[in-house]
């Protein structure tokens, strides 16, 4: 249905990260997950009342809390696309993940309600009448949310869309909730004991759980989350697809997340120094082109020219990676570059460890300095520690 809609409505729909593009994708998912979620929210709550199931009537107001969502969702979409002003210069983008949190607060807050109602069915239980229309009822939601949550998730994933996905994960949930509260409709008829405020407490316990976990994804964004594997990938392929024509290596790629669509990058690259400024400064250029053209952020990039030609640099360059490949752990090294000052060897570089490495920054400064002024006896030693 949501791929018929799009075809309708949303023109050059493959486009997933044009904003306007991207920005009817959510929309439409947005308002078929309205029209979803008060269907089935309406047929569970008459389910509800004609059975006496605390069960169903929670999934029931789940399903409309999920509408609210939807609405939030919609509302979201709309004001990120909002243009970049003089207060908020990086644009509006980052409404998005908000719109996700405020999603993600509300299934955690009505999770805690349910909570209660079905703890007073389980210390006050009442009678519980279970009609075959009743569990026609619950089999139809089950494959409504199935199918909001594969639409979700395609289209989330499609636009990146932090909202979206965080939709897809409720829906599925959704989907074995009422698979659990059919399961107890069923025990019901069957053998007439009356399990539903159980059945009600596992079903809440399931939606706050499903709440802290999607509050913890969309925080990450505003928190500063890791960038992309992919998107890390892309930009590496990009900057050194210009390896012939002078760069030699790249590293300390930064990415800001300014919202979806919204990024800018800084990273460095090595250049021989024998370059010249005006043609190194070009290459660069058409690098932070590329970059905006084909992945749509602004990039910052740092120059590290490299003697590519001097023997004892690259003498000290294999001993100092020697080194690294002798210490325990994922460690490496880049910008590595020495020089001449007052008649003293200068040997600069950074080297790269894990975060949880278990030896102290000075440590594995002080250990391979100390290996260096065996080699080098006087010289000037300058390394920096990055994480990663």
């Amino acid at each position: 249905m949501v791929a018929l809609l799009a075809r309708l409505f949303i023109k050059d729909r493959g486009n997933y990260q044009e904003p306007s593009v991207r920005t009817s994708w959510g929309t439409l998912c947005s308002i078929t997950g309205i029209l979803l979620n008060v269907l089935t929210a309406a047929g569970k709550a008459w389910a509800g009342m004609a059975s006496g199931s605390i069960a169903i009537a929670a999934d029931a107001a789940n399903n409309l809390s999920d509408a609210l969502s939807s609405v939030i969702s919609l509302v979201g979409f709309r004001l990120a696309r909002q243009k970049p002003d003089r207060e908020h210069p990086f644009g509006h983008a980052r409404i998005e993940y908000l719109s996700g949190m405020l999603v993600s607060v509300l299934i955690l807050l009505m999770g805690f309600e349910l909570l209660k109602e079905s703890l007073n069915k389980v210390l006050y239980p009442q009678k519980v009448e279970t009609e075959p229309l009743v569990l026609i009822i619950l089999v139809c939601s089950i494959a409504v949310k199935f199918y909001m949550y594969y639409y979700n998730r395609s289209v989330g994933r499609k636009i990146e869309s932090t909202v979206l996905k965080a939709t897809a994960k409720d829906s599925r949930n959704d989907s074995i909730t009422t698979a659990f509260v059919l399961l107890s409709s069923v025990i019901t008829m069957a053998s007439g004991k009356n399990l539903d405020g159980w059945f009600g407490l596992g079903v809440s316990a399931f939606i706050m759980v499903s709440g802290i976990q999607t509050i913890m994804d969309t925080a990450n964004p505003l928190l500063g989350d890791k960038p992309d594997p992919e998107f890390v990938k892309s930009v590496e392929k990009i900057v050194l697809s210009f390896q012939e024509r002078g760069i030699i290596e790249m590293h300390d790629l930064v990415v800001h997340d300014y919202g979806p669509g919204h990024r800018m990058i800084s990273l460095h690259v090595e250049v021989p120094s024998s370059g010249t400024l005006m043609g190194t400064h070009a290459l660069v250029d058409e690098i932070e082109h590329r970059l905006r053209k084909e992945l749509s952020c602004e990039a910052v990039i740092h120059i590290d020219p490299v003697n590519v030609r001097d023997t004892e640099t690259q003498s000290l360059y294999r001993k100092v990676k020697e080194m690294l490949d002798g210490m325990d752990g994922n460690v490496d090294f880049h910008d590595f570059r020495t020089f001449r000052r007052d008649g003293r060897l200068k040997i600069m570089f950074d080297v790269v460890v894990p975060y949880d490495y278990e030896e102290s920054d000075e440590a594995i400064v002080e250990r391979l300095s100390e290996k260096l002024r065996q080699l080098k006896p006087g010289c000037l030693i300058d390394i920096e520690v990055d994480k990663r």
